[in-house]
């Protein structure tokens, strides 16, 4: 059992919010095969404030969709405020504040992982949102800016004295981006530190590597992000291993056919049919990651604009060689 703040989980394993990704369907489609907490994708609160028609869609939950964490970024005390005063009309169980994102249009703008340059002025940000937030708050760090500037100790540790009742680590710095190796080391000094749980995140592709994760570092749960892009079954598999030392076989493309239909079927009916199907471009090429001769699909699926179209795409995989 993980708690964080007054929420008391079963699993361990967190969806991690992921722009562009982490809508409603994905959510309930992850819930399905094991995910217990899942976020929103990260909603900046100048956004919030401005109560944008994109902002209240990305907001989309329902009863199934439960328990739900926000993640909020953004630098500004005025904004952060109206965002969680907006957030009061919404129901949700964790509010999340990103203090980790690499992109540097976000960086330019103080938020995200610049904040991880100035650790005082999140102690504040942190202190701030604590003290206005009627649900547990968290934060989500990086080891540091750069392998020059490795600070998650020192921040991890203002983090706590500001109240947040967890904190999510990606074990790489703002420089590395999504490259490079994971600081296991690093986390584990975090983890160590710390009163207050604290979830791993970065390279949890597989059972194996969030084995990994959790023996290196000794840290309470996992973050899992990429691992589930294409991968709903990354739930399931983790906890099996966990569990009882099994490795769970991975699904046949008939199974990924139907789990792929289902998957466009809801984002047609959640956007509409031009839109859901653009959005699900990209979720053809994670569901056929690796499989062989997939890629005049590919190159179809990409081009074609309607559900008929895509459909047809997705049976033609299904004569494909067994994975």
């Amino acid at each position: 059992m993980l708690k964080i703040g007054t929420l008391k989980l079963k699993s361990n394993l967190i969806l991690a919010p992921m722009a562009g990704v982490s809508d409603l369907p994905f959510r309930l489609l992850n819930r399905r095969f094991g995910c217990e907490l899942g976020f929103i994708e990260m909603i900046n609160v100048r956004s919030l404030s401005y109560k944008m028609r994109k902002t209240k869609k990305m907001l989309s939950t329902n009863a199934k969709d439960r328990p739900l964490g926000v993640q909020i970024i953004g630098c500004e005390e005025e904004f952060i405020l109206k965002g969680i005063d907006v957030l009061g009309s919404y129901e949700y169980d964790i509010l999340d504040f990103n203090a980790a994102c690499p992109v540097k249009k976000v960086a330019r703008r103080g938020e995200g992982a610049a904040l991880l340059k100035d650790p005082k002025k999140l102690h504040k940000l942190l202190k701030l949102i604590v003290n206005n937030s009627k649900k547990p708050v968290t934060v989500k760090i990086r080891t540091g800016w750069d392998e020059n500037s490795i600070n998650a100790k020192e921040i991890a540790l203002a983090s706590q004295d500001a109240g947040v009742s967890a904190l999510f680590i990606h074990g790489r710095n703002r420089e590395q981006g999504y490259s490079g190796e994971v600081d296991y080391d690093t986390i584990k000094g975090v983890k160590k530190a710390l009163d207050i749980p604290v979830i791993g995140s970065g390279d949890v592709f597989s059972s194996e590597l969030a084995k990994k994760m959790l023996n290196e570092t000794g840290c309470d749960g996992l973050l899992i992000a990429r691992g589930a892009l294409g991968n709903p079954w990354i739930f399931k598999e983790i906890k099996e291993f966990l569990k009882n030392k099994k490795t769970v076989k991975k699904p046949g493309i008939d199974k990924i056919a139907d789990v792929m239909i289902d998957h466009m079927n809801s984002y047609v009916d959640f956007y509409d049919a031009l839109h859901g199907i653009r959005r699900f471009h990209k979720f053809f090429a994670w569901y056929t990651k690796g499989v062989p001769d997939v890629r005049t699909l590919r190159e179809k699926a990409f081009r074609t604009k309607t559900k008929e179209g895509m459909l047809e795409i997705i049976q033609s995989f299904r004569k494909l060689t067994n994975v």
